[in-house]
């Protein structure tokens, strides 16, 4: 077996690959002298059949005597295998604990997918997709995993107990939804060009303007112009000052529609009615509030149900525990009418965050405005498939929603009041073109009781199991479309 190690500054020397692979071919290659040409002749190199590629620029990493074996029987018994990773021990401090890793399937093309800091490549298909792009200049391991996927099978050798072939001593970081706006511009102009290529070598890339149509209501004349949506749950303190967000909007003829999924028991209940006729902060000056009861906790559920009884002619996002910015619906609508193509708008929001003694909301000004740049005209809808978030707030004409089908009610493997929206907006991408506002008009207020707050492993990756399998879909439906176009 061939071994490459990846170190970085940090890199442990003492530790002896050597111990447990002693008749192997092993090389160290730091990080700071790599590139792609450099890594593409590296891995050309090598003859036989496996190449055992260690990632050991942070951590250290020990084998279990019984690896090679391992790994050399899974390769043996797997007839189109291009890559095998597995999952691996933690040692944090003495504290052992194993990372299940995630299946791999098409669907996962995600730059943040962990398959762990060892991979065994087959040397044979490894020369059928180098060389590397020299456009890649950070993230080769992102590229090589893609481009191996195109060629053969990746497997996943999982552990129930016991089962690791090897450990790593580090500890796992915090999981925070949030980290991927941390990213600098560069590296994630890298990552989308990346992808792109691969969408294009599997058949799944849109090309820039295919596949739109105009939106055959756009001169539709409607009751109101908009109609906000709030799915709710056990919220009482937060949904006060969201309604308000919405009443004070520079744009009047405009509804709210509370769609409240805890049953009549449900203390948010009386906080909304506050807000309608007989209640205390009703003023029939401004836009009506609407409440809607469901006993089923269902978000897809909650916003259809919102669409369905809508009187706008387009649909606004608005989270319970999130505000938006007076001049929302004005700056939403105004997009809409710059192109009949348009057939959702998304905005730009700023992240806020609420003081668990005083209830006040104070600006998070180490994370600027949340504009993701990275949807852009041409390519956003290919690069949605590579990030988690398609931005905030999100907006559609409501009949689309009958055209292309209501947001996903669970019914997608993993969901789970989940991704309904990533779903919805992946589909009508592939239908109109997608406007957007660059201004802040929404203010996300983060929380101890919040979604997007620091969540842990077994969370992110029920989470990324569906919209993994909704980017799977995704990506069938566009070969699909690309076939029929190219016969």
């Amino acid at each position: 077996m061939n071994i490459l190690v990846i170190s970085g500054d940090s890199t442990p020397e003492h530790v002896d690959y050597s111990k447990n692979f002693p008749e192997a071919q092993i090389d160290i290659v730091g990080i700071k002298s790599l590139n792609a040409e450099v890594l593409s002749n590296k891995l050309r190199s090598y003859t036989g059949e496996m190449l055992l590629l260690v990632d050991a620029r942070s951590e250290k990493i020990e084998f279990k005597k019984s690896a090679e074996e391992l790994f050399s029987f899974v390769a043996e018994t797997h007839e189109n295998w291009s890559l095998i990773y597995s999952d691996y021990e933690v040692d944090d401090n003495g504290t052992i604990s194993d990372e299940h890793l995630l299946d791999h399937h098409i669907g996962r093309v995600r730059d943040n997918i962990d398959l762990g800091k060892v991979w065994l490549l087959n040397i044979e298909m490894l020369k059928e997709i180098l060389p590397l792009s020299n456009s890649t200049k950070l993230h080769f391991l992102y590229e090589l995993r893609l481009r191996l996927s195109e060629v053969g099978e990746i497997i996943h050798i999982a552990n129930r107990y016991a089962g690791s072939p090897y450990r790593i001593y580090a500890a796992v970081k915090e999981q925070n939804v949030f980290d991927y706006l941390m990213a600098s511009k560069d590296s994630q102009l890298e990552l989308e060009q990346i992808l792109t290529d691969h969408l294009k070598r599997i058949d799944a890339y849109l090309a820039p303007g295919a596949f739109y149509s105009k939106v055959p209501y756009a001169q539709k004349k409607y009751e109101l112009t908009a109609s906000v949506i709030i799915p709710v749950n056990n919220r009482p303190e937060f949904i006060g000052a969201a309604i308000e967000s919405v009443l004070n909007q520079t744009v009047q003829d405009i509804e709210v529609i509370v769609v409240v999924n805890g049953g009549d028991t449900d203390p948010t209940i009386q906080a909304a009615k506050e807000y309608m006729q007989g209640g205390s902060r009703f003023d029939a000056t401004k836009p009506d509030v609407k409440l809607v009861v469901l006993d089923i906790n269902n978000i897809g559920l909650c916003i259809n149900a919102g669409l369905k009884r809508a009187r706008g002619k387009f649909y606004v996002q608005l989270d319970s525990d999130d505000q938006l910015i007076s001049d929302a619906v004005e700056k939403i609508t105004a997009v809409y009418k710059s192109d009949e193509t348009i057939g959702m708008v998304i905005g730009s929001y700023e992240v806020w965050q609420k003081d668990s003694a005083s209830s006040d909301i104070t600006r998070m000004e180490s994370i600027s405005v949340v504009t993701h740049a990275e949807w852009t005209e041409e390519n956003g809808r290919n690069n949605l498939l590579r990030i988690n978030g398609a931005g905030a707030p999100r907006s559609f004409y409501i009949e689309a929603a009958r055209d292309i089908g209501y947001l996903d009610m669970n019914t997608s493997p993993y969901a789970r009041n989940y991704g309904e929206d990533y779903d919805f907006v992946t589909r009508m991408s592939e239908h109109h073109r997608i406007g957007r506002v660059w201004d802040p008009i929404y203010k996300v207020v983060r929380h101890g009781g919040g979604t997007d707050h620091s969540i842990n492993r077994s969370t992110v990756d029920r989470n990324d199991n569906a919209k993994d399998e909704m980017r799977r879909e995704a990506i069938y439906r566009r070969q699909i479309m690309n076939e029929v176009v190219n016969g």
